[in-house]
């Protein structure tokens, strides 16, 4: 199976035990003042893309203030977001495929989501990000720190899925 598909699956599988088990109000408060930090640097009302959006937790603090678009590869993470985070506008696709013009928006965030993305592919992906991010704008990607270039967990979220990890 295709790693992104794999990543597809996987999520849609665990979806609604992620909802459970996390969200904005159980993050510390490190991961709550680096985005803090974020949201202070992009103007009232200006556009912001949550590239692997997950269930919308960050796209539902995001859109009180912002315009916020999330992309996500799993259609029950998908649906989640639309629930949890109304004022926001999701799309269904692989973030390496998306296309919006030129500096759309002012802010780009990607919350531990490029970790599913296969590496020879980030030097695009972060070039697209780069394109369709005004000239002013911020940009706040996480990930886990790992020497290992890639791999697979065979129980993600204890669901008995199989998860990719680029590392």
């Amino acid at each position: 199976m295709e790693k992104k598909e794999i990543v597809r699956k996987g999520y849609n599988k665990v979806a609604k035990r992620i909802q459970e088990i996390t969200g904005l109000e159980k993050e510390g408060s490190e991961e709550l003042d680096l985005l803090a930090n974020f949201t202070s640097r992009i103007p009232l009302a200006g556009q912001v893309l949550d590239a692997g959006c997950g269930n919308g937790a960050y796209s539902r603090y995001l859109s009180d203030k912002f315009k916020v678009i999330g992309v996500d590869i799993s259609e029950k993470q998908i649906e989640l977001a639309r629930q949890n985070a109304p004022k926001a506008e999701f799309i269904c696709e692989d973030m390496t495929k998306i296309d919006f013009p030129d500096e759309s928006f002012d802010g780009i965030l990607s919350y531990y989501a490029i970790i599913h993305i296969p590496r020879e592919e980030h030097y695009d992906l972060l070039s697209n990000f780069y394109r369709m991010l005004k000239v002013k704008g911020v940009i706040l990607i996480t990930f886990h720190i790992n020497d290992d270039p890639e791999s697979y967990e065979k129980d993600f979220f204890d669901e008995g899925t199989m998860m990719y990890w680029s590392g």
